[in-house]
């Protein structure tokens, strides 16, 4: 069944901005849950190497 409303637009036409607003979002889920890793994993402890106990 086709649609009257149908239109096909160009490539300079499209303007994705839920996706940029999607991509914003995932990093920023990304950037608050590296600064929980720091503060909850890496502040307050002593700086190791993985295998080398200081």
């Amino acid at each position: 069944m086709s649609s009257e409303l149908e239109q096909e637009i160009g490539h300079d036409e499209f303007d994705p901005k839920g996706t940029l607003a999607l991509i914003m979002v995932y990093f920023l889920v990304l950037v608050v849950l590296w600064i929980f890793m720091y503060f909850v994993e890496f502040l307050g402890n002593d700086l190791t190497v993985v295998g080398v106990i200081v």
